[in-house]
């Protein structure tokens, strides 16, 4: 296994444990395996999310401010968004209202 699938396989395991209805960004997913500072490659793995195996809720991952950085990996570019809806989320212009109050900070997670 390299160390990127080693990192990615970190990130989804992370990412699964995220509740419907809830968001996080890529910075608390990194800093919650151990890597602060690597949110860049989160997000490059939740790119490569839809090519595994099991479900990876990719649509829950924001950046920092709750915009939907990522939702040019989903199939289409209204995806992410009618995802998160289908949840409870409120989103406005590629932005999740109410972003503080839905953020769920994941624990860190201890190899």
């Amino acid at each position: 296994m390299s160390n990127n699938e080693g990192f990615f396989n970190k990130v989804y395991e992370v990412v699964k444990l995220i509740p419907s209805g809830r968001v996080t960004t890529y910075g608390a997913i990194a800093s919650a395996i151990g890597s602060p500072g690597a949110g860049r490659m989160v997000g490059w793995a939740m790119n490569k999310a839809f090519s595994q195996p099991c479900f990876v809720p990719a649509h829950r991952v924001l950046n920092r401010n709750g915009q939907l950085t990522g939702k040019h990996a989903f199939p289409n570019a209204d995806t992410m968004q009618e995802l998160l809806e289908s949840e409870g989320v409120e989103v406005e212009n590629d932005k999740v209202k109410n972003f503080e109050n839905i953020f769920w900070k994941p624990e860190r997670v201890v190899d």
